[in-house]
Order: structure tokens, then sequence, then C-alpha cells
């Protein structure tokens, strides 16, 4: 890898990007709405309204542009990706206090950004004798945030995989560990697959999945025939899960069967229509979390992001297709083998992908956490607690105590 010089980077979105927003909001369509449609047919049109008329007469973007730079120190620097030339990717690096303090890559999913470590950051940080703390990167995505987009096809999960060991090596990381959900997950899962050991140290998800029981594993499957049995039944947040898991397959899923299709059709409509944007990433930031009480101006900040994004809206949505052509599906990439780094699992009753313990259960798996609220979003829905699961994975007692060389993250 060549090497490559750090930027200082500040979001400053010009100002005619401003006025262009302006004026299409001035300009919206909205469609009809059904008579107590509720949220069945999707984001409701009176919830649209309001967020779209709050985008367009009160939300004060410079306000929270400036917040997000003064909380975030932001970056950028050229990464070269094999086969595909090289990125220039933005990224928040804040260091803990604690000279050996544990490297740790938080990796965000769609329709997240850089912004989900926003909370958890400062906790992160923190430097304290009585729990470990950790130097913090959280990259922006290739295609997403403030990060350049590949130009060239196939850019899937060993490509973003890449990137991000690119980017802890580049600065300094000999040894890291790595936090993600949603396509974090699989891109931490590929990272500790390909550069575990002897880079990767440990990785943690809040999305733990895993493929049907089947043949290849007996146990699993035999649990899993007489679950009925009161000796071999699941738990009740195990049945509470796999309930959610059918209606995320039956209900949920449209989003993903267009984006992994044909994701430059849905592009337009969302590089085009601010509406159209805020519509399909709203109704996924209401029906993914547990009752979330989202602030108007907190999911406005939330999707300015996209519309401003440097590569726009449509290129995140690629990683959908990459993913399947190079994979065969989502149930195909969770049949792949276990890591064999330490893992960590936590558990929040209203993530999407909610499978019974047994089917994730590994031999290298060393902590599992579980919680009684929170969903698809954790960093953001429950900071403390996914900061409280990283605590005792990696503090003193815990399974990944002391797993980074020289590194164990106490004051």
């Amino acid at each position: 890898m060549s090497s490559s010089i750090e930027t200082p980077f500040k979001i400053s979105i010009p100002d005619d990007q401003l006025s262009l927003l302006q004026q299409k909001l001035a300009l919206a369509t909205f469609p009809d709405e059904l008579d107590e449609a509720g949220w069945a047919y999707g984001a409701p049109l009176a919830d649209v309204k309001r967020l779209i008329s709050r985008w367009k007469d009160g939300y004060d973007w410079r306000k929270h542009e400036a917040e997000l730079n003064t909380e975030l120190p932001q970056f950028t620097r050229d990464l070269d990706v094999e086969g595909f030339g090289t990125l220039n990717v933005h990224y928040v690096h804040k260091k803990s206090q604690v000279e050996n303090a544990i490297p740790l890559l938080f990796v965000h999913g769609w329709p997240g950004s850089f912004i989900e470590v926003r909370k958890i950051l400062p906790l992160l940080v923190d430097a304290s004798p009585d729990h470990p703390s950790f130097h913090v990167v959280a990259i922006s995505l290739p295609g997403y945030g403030f990060s350049a987009a590949p130009t060239k096809k196939g850019f899937a999960i060993p490509q973003f995989a890449e990137v991000g060991h690119k980017l802890m090596l580049a600065l300094g990381y000999d040894e890291y560990v790595t936090q993600g959900g949603d396509w974090g997950y699989w891109i931490a899962r590929r990272i500790a697959h390909v550069y575990g050991h002897k880079h990767c140290k440990a990785w943690h998800t809040n999305f733990p999945g895993a493929a049907p029981p089947s043949l290849g594993r007996p146990l699993v499957l035999l649990r899993h025939l007489f679950s009925s049995l009161p000796f071999f039944s699941y738990s009740d947040p195990e049945k509470a899960g796999l309930a959610r898991l059918a209606w995320f397959r039956d209900m949920g899923r449209g989003y993903y069967v267009e984006q992994s299709t044909r994701p430059q059709t849905l592009g337009y409509g969302l590089a085009d229509s601010p509406v159209g944007l805020l519509a399909w990433i709203y109704e996924k930031l209401v029906e993914w979390t547990d009752g979330y009480a989202w602030d108007d101006d907190e999911v406005l900040t939330w999707i300015s992001i996209y519309y401003f994004s440097r590569a726009g809206p449509a290129a995140s949505l690629r990683i959908y297709y990459e993913h399947t052509q190079a994979s065969g599906g989502l149930n195909a990439y969770f049949n792949e083998e276990p890591t064999t780094i330490p893992v960590g699992h936590s558990h929040f009753p209203k993530e999407l992908v909610q499978v019974p313990r047994s089917w994730v259960k590994t031999k290298n798996l060393v902590f599992s956490g579980e919680h009684e609220s929170g969903g698809h979003f954790a960093a953001h829905e429950k900071p403390e607690e996914l900061v409280g699961d990283l605590r005792k994975m990696f503090g003193k007692g815990g399974g990944a105590f002391g797993v980074v060389k020289g590194k164990n993250g106490y004051a």
C-alpha cells in the first residue's frame, strides 16, 4: 500500500446546494393516502409532510453542520484498493487520553453513516481505571457520507473490508478490534477472516446472524425440529426474535430486493427527490427501532448526510447488488465458516435478523449480551448498553481482555 497523507476535514455544504434543496422542497408533490392507512402501506403522509415542512422552513443545516464538526474530529486520506485504484476516504478519528487504549474500527451500514458513532464516541474514549478505553476510528464507507465512491463494478464486501483494514494500518494501528452492525457485521466478519490473528484481534457485532439449521449442524437442526417440546423449546426472547425475523422477511424486506437487483433505477428517485429520499429512509428509522423517540431535526440531519453525500445517495445502494452478485445473497454469506478470533454478540430485541442463540454460538464466542429493549441502530438507540457490552468483553475478566498486544485500555 502506498503511503497516504491525512487531511483534516470539516463538513461545509456549498450555499448553492442548500438553495437547490430549498427549491426542490418548495415544489414537492405528495401522493394521496388511504383513510386510516397508518404505517401499513409505508411512511404516513402526515409524518412526511411535517418533516418536509420542517426541512424547508425551520431546520437549520448550518447549526447541525457546526455541531457535527465540533463533536467529531474528521479527516480524509487516499487509500489504494486492489483492482479499483485509489479512493479518498472520510473518517472520524478520536484518540483516548489513555496511551494504551484499544484501537477500535467502527463500521456502519445502510441507512446509517458515520453519524452513528456520535453518541458512543465520548463513552468509548472515556478514560477510567474501572473500564477499558478505546482509540476510535469510524469510517465512512466508500459511497457513503463524504467518502468517494468506487466507479467500477464489483466493489463488494472484500473491498470494503480491505479499505477498513488499510485505514487502520495507515493510522498506525497494526493491531486492532472492530465493531459493526448491518453491513458493518459482514465487513467486520470479512476483516476477521482475512486479517484476523495478525492484525484484527477480535470483533463485536450487534447484528449476530446465522443460516437456518441444516444437516451440517445436526444438533442445532434436531433442537429446532423439536422446539415445540418443553425440553427443546426456545426462550421467550428467542421466540419473539423469530417472530420479528418473520415480519421482516414478509413485510419489511422489499427495499433489499430492489436495492440488490435494480439500484440504479431506484437511485434516480433518491438522488433527484429529497421527499423520496426522506420517505425511503425515514420508514426504516422508525420501523427498525424499538419505539425510539425520533426528534424531527435528528431525522433531518440523518437524511441530510445522505442528500449532501459526496457521491449522492444512489451510491450507497450498490453494496446490496454487488454483495448479492458475489455471494448469492444474504443466507449464502451467513453460511460462511465461523471466524477464529474472539467474537462478541449483543442481542437487542427489535433487531431485524433475530435467531436463537444456539444458531450463532461458536467456540470462539467470548461474550454474549442480552438487552430488554433496542433495535437495529444500537449505537444510536442504546449507546450506554452497547458500550457497556464492549467494556465487558474487552475489560478485565472479559473474553477478549488483552487481545491487542500491550493495549488493555485502562488508565
